[in-house]
């Protein structure tokens, strides 16, 4: 499958100034640029940028920005599912995982995070995937936001939706574990049947054994 990339941009307003909301962008781009030391989510700032660069370099590799001036704010990547996870089993190729999103806590609040869903599905390439993401409660910064479970769910499920996600059900046992996880999903326009059956044999794995 030929994997295509369009780049969008957008500025958007914030009270902090303009910020760029661009992508898909190259791993020379992504090295060019700062990264903001509060981007801590899921490792040291020094070293998801790396991380972020090699995605980038990937066939399937996608990474949107979010940029204040030189600086990287905010970010959101697709590439495919991790191998030791279900949803790369059958090796889909038409199925890619929204594997991480992170905006700094400066930013949080000022639609960064939907406005990087809403470039990314400008791209036309987005209409050839099932696109997934796996909310999982332990990730989610309730500490630094003072939000409960059930309010930071509601502000994910509502970015999400920004590009075009929904709520799909499945029986997968870590999404299962808790009632504030979950599966969310976008099916492109020009995805074939089979492949919507496909998705749907990986979301329910289980249903048959007793």
């Amino acid at each position: 499958m030929e994997h295509n990339k369009t780049y969008n941009a957008k500025e958007l307003k914030t009270s902090y100034g303009p910020v760029i909301i661009e992508g898909p962008i190259t791993p020379a781009q992504l090295a060019g640029y700062e990264f903001h030391q509060d981007l801590v989510a899921f490792r040291q700032p020094a070293q998801q940028h790396k991380a972020l660069i090699e995605i980038a370099g990937l066939s399937e590799g996608r990474i949107i920005v979010a940029r204040h001036h030189h600086t990287v704010v905010g970010y959101v990547t697709y590439l495919y599912p991790d191998p030791l996870e279900r949803w790369s089993e059958g090796g889909m190729e038409d199925l890619i995982e929204l594997g991480a999103i992170e905006v700094i806590p400066q930013f949080r609040g000022c639609g960064v995070g939907k406005n990087l869903l809403t470039v990314s599905m400008m791209d036309d390439a987005m209409e050839d995937y099932i696109i997934i993401t796996t909310e999982y409660y332990w990730h989610w910064d309730l500490k630094g936001t003072r939000l409960n479970v059930w309010e930071y769910r509601k502000i994910m499920e509502k970015m999400m939706n920004a590009g075009g996600l929904e709520w799909y059900a499945t029986d997968d046992p870590e999404i299962s574990s808790h009632p504030a996880n979950c599966l969310m999903a976008r099916i492109g326009k020009r995805i074939p049947p089979e492949s919507v059956q496909q998705f749907d044999r990986l979301r329910f794995m289980n249903r048959f054994m007793y």
